[in-house]
């Protein structure tokens, strides 16, 4: 498995400029760039040319990792040629989030299931319920096999995403990558870092992703009084304060940020599911708790026995990349840290975090978490 990175600004184009001795074998080209990079046809078309036999695959971000750095209006490609791995990609348009499980159940049964070993998934990050269409993909997976990825990033503007398959970057829209074969080893893992404070509150009425009420109050209402002077800024400033939401006592609680407001209805749309009777506590970060989060998501992406990964795929959230600020390397430098300089280090900040936990656990959306995911082959 071998792999090579590019980086586009608009002031230096592509560097380096030769795409190198991977671009005739590729099979795949992972794409993470601002929005209006991702638009412009003439880069998409520079890909395609340069990695003519290659799927281009990829979304538009909230910032772009490359290595231990993270830029912004840049694009990063990520070339991947592998040994004995085959690559199969679907998309399907997502007509808003009533349609997110069926789009998730389309995904899944357009990818062929023989042989199959990893679904890589990228989807829309603001027209979608996340949290259904993860349980839509992992509905009709086959037994054992799991799906990582994120929701697509629109800096902290929250206005439109998108999602590359090819040379045509679109709105509404899912991409899933399925990976073939024996050879291939892949890793995963989630974790965050966040703290909760407050009480916690009883979600008492809510219709999937979209939060009314919490212990029978204006669930707007309540969090606007904690946020204070935080508040005028929604929904961006709700990024330094997610919500914890746990359904029961035997999962791990997981976390989800605010995509909306809507001050008429009195209400928050959040990345995924607020199931009522679940109950929900206020979080806010600590930074080196943060740092600690990727740090110990890339000790856990790294299966015991496994190679030293070749790649890994570092999904972070947008959330994190606010509140870091100035430190914002530090959280990637951890991961570097833990996998080694032999892993290629590539991703994106993102709307939210598809994975599960640890190896073991059931795969779900996240947010404000580091998502980790390794790659490497027998």
């Amino acid at each position: 498995m071998k792999t090579q990175q590019r980086h586009w600004t608009l002031e230096h184009g592509w560097r380096p400029a030769d795409a190198g001795p991977v671009a005739l074998c590729a099979q795949l080209v992972l794409v993470f760039g601002a929005p209006d990079r991702l638009r412009d046809p003439r880069r998409l078309a520079e890909l395609a040319a340069a990695y003519p036999e290659a799927h281009v695959v990829g979304c538009s971000t909230a910032g772009e990792i490359l290595g231990t750095a993270v830029l912004d209006d840049s694009l990063v490609a990520t070339a991947i040629e592998f040994d004995s791995t085959a690559i199969r990609v679907a998309d399907t348009p997502i007509d808003g989030d009533g349609d997110s499980c069926d789009a998730g159940r389309r995904l899944a049964l357009a990818l062929p299931h023989e042989d199959l070993a990893h679904v890589l998934v990228l989807s829309d990050g603001i027209s979608v319920n996340g949290s259904q269409l993860v349980e839509g993909l992992t509905s009709r997976l086959p037994t054992g096999v799991t799906a990582t990825g994120g929701l697509a990033g629109d800096g902290a503007r929250f206005v439109e995403t998108l999602v590359l398959h090819d040379r045509q970057p679109r709105t509404r829209v899912a991409v899933a990558v399925g990976f073939y074969g024996s050879h291939v080893r892949v890793g995963y893992a989630s974790l965050g870092g966040w703290d909760p404070f407050g009480p916690e509150r009883l979600i008492t009425k809510a219709v999937g992703n979209v939060l009314f009420e919490l212990d029978g109050q204006s669930a707007l209402g309540l969090y606007k009084r904690y946020l204070g002077d935080y508040a005028a800024n929604l929904p961006a400033s709700g990024l330094h304060f997610p919500l914890r939401v746990r359904v029961a006592d035997d999962r791990p609680p997981t976390v989800r940020t605010i995509l909306g407001i809507d001050e008429a209805g009195q209400s928050m749309t959040f990345a995924g599911d607020m199931p009522v009777g679940a109950r929900a506590q206020l979080m806010r970060a600590n930074i080196d708790r943060l740092i600690d989060g990727a740090m110990g998501a890339a000790r856990a992406s790294h299966r015991v026995g496994a190679p030293t990964p070749a790649l890994a795929l570092l999904i972070s959230c947008v959330g994190r990349k606010l509140v870091l600020k100035q430190r914002i390397e530090e959280e990637v430098e951890a991961v570097r840290e833990v996998l080694g300089p032999g892993a290629t280090l590539a991703g994106f900040y993102s709307y939210g975090e598809i994975s599960p936990f640890t190896q073991s656990a059931h795969c779900e959306l996240h947010n404000q978490t580091m998502t980790i995911t390794t790659f490497s082959e027998l």
